[in-house]
């Protein structure tokens, strides 16, 4: 069975983090990230980043995380 890495993990909380933000903007028209940090400021736009980059690395490995 394959275990998941830290950096497995990492991903994935992001994913749903970033998840939980976009239902947030589709239900309530409010950015979590953008009242935490600032509308698109420096901060918000690496959140940003980093979220979209663990969707990316998510569907990468997805297949390596679905194997048993």
């Amino acid at each position: 069975m394959n275990k998941l890495s830290s950096l497995d993990w990492v991903a994935i909380v992001l994913l749903v983090v970033g998840g939980l933000n976009w239902g947030l903007v589709g239900l309530f028209k409010f950015d979590l990230v953008a009242a935490i940090f600032g509308n698109f400021s420096a901060l918000s736009r690496i959140v940003y980043v980093v979220v979209g980059l663990s969707a990316v690395y998510v569907a990468a490995v997805s297949m390596k995380l679905g194997k048993a």
